[in-house]
């Protein structure tokens, strides 16, 4: 009898734990979500797809986009060889290296574009040297490369360096003595070994990518149809109180996001099939 309690109990908390789990995924993700779209919608059609098309807001999701595109590659490759160095060699400075990878998110977005004024800004620590040479960097789109890229450079060797260390390197050494060199080490036995945890690694660097605000808004000058990306665009509609078309755009910026969740699902799918 204690037993079938017992159990009828645990079957009570499984499903208020279910309840609450999806009462609180809709209050928090699809309502709001629903909520961007209806917004965006009210108007109709037309209206939407006129502020979608609006030139400035047109060339801030290609910005955005080629953010992401110029991005993530990097920081992909970036995160597979920090990775690989912390979890594969032991060196002095092997923890301040982890240390150094951890900055970009114990700071500010802001700070950090404060960071990128001062040092390669006109009246900045190399802005002279720079405009003597014929280079300006801030209020740009090379300005906007180079933070966003900062801000995200942790999100793949994050997610690398604890999946490495766990799974150790007998596998790898395996390979080396069946006569594999280094590349044929990394592309059959590493990459597979890693590869859900770098696409994991790699959605949220895209994701940041396309949704950073505030270290962009310090280095671009936020000028329209030149350095504004999305999230910037979104601002400056909201304030120029166009509702619709800033909620127009915050609806592009979600279904970048839902496709990227898509892709993600859709190459785990065939992952373990």
């Amino acid at each position: 009898m204690t037993t079938i309690t017992r159990h009828r109990t645990r079957s009570r908390a499984e499903r208020v734990l279910i309840a609450t789990a999806l009462a609180g995924s809709v209050l928090i993700l699809v309502v709001p979500l629903l909520l961007i779209f209806a917004t965006a919608l009210r108007e109709g059609l037309g209206a939407y797809f006129s502020n979608i098309f609006e030139p400035n807001t047109l060339h801030a999701i290609g910005l955005t986009v080629l953010a992401s595109l110029v991005v993530v590659p990097i920081n992909v490759v970036f995160g597979v060889c920090a990775a690989w160095l912390v979890t594969r060699f032991k060196f002095p400075g092997r923890q301040l290296l982890i240390t150094v990878i951890e900055i970009p998110f114990s700071v500010s977005p802001i700070v950090a574009g404060v960071t990128y004024l001062f040092l390669y800004g006109g009246q900045g620590l190399l802005g002279p040297a720079l405009q003597g040479a014929g280079i300006q960097l801030m209020f740009t789109v090379t300005a906007i490369f180079l933070v966003s890229l900062f801000v995200t450079a942790p999100f793949v060797a994050r997610e690398l360096i604890p999946l490495m260390q766990q799974q150790g390197s007998e596998d790898e050494e395996a390979s080396l003595s069946l006569g594999a060199n280094g590349w044929q080490m990394f592309w059959y036995v590493t990459l597979p070994n890693i590869r859900w945890a770098l696409i994991y690694g790699a959605v949220l660097c895209n994701a940041r990518v396309m949704g950073e605000f505030g270290a962009v808004s310090v280095v671009s000058g936020s000028i329209r149809g030149q350095t504004n990306t999305l999230p910037l665009q979104i601002s400056l509609l909201f304030n120029d109180f166009n509702v619709t078309g800033a909620f127009a755009a915050a609806s592009t910026l979600a279904l970048i996001a839902v496709v990227t969740l898509v892709v993600k699902s859709a190459l785990e799918a065939r992952g373990w099939r």
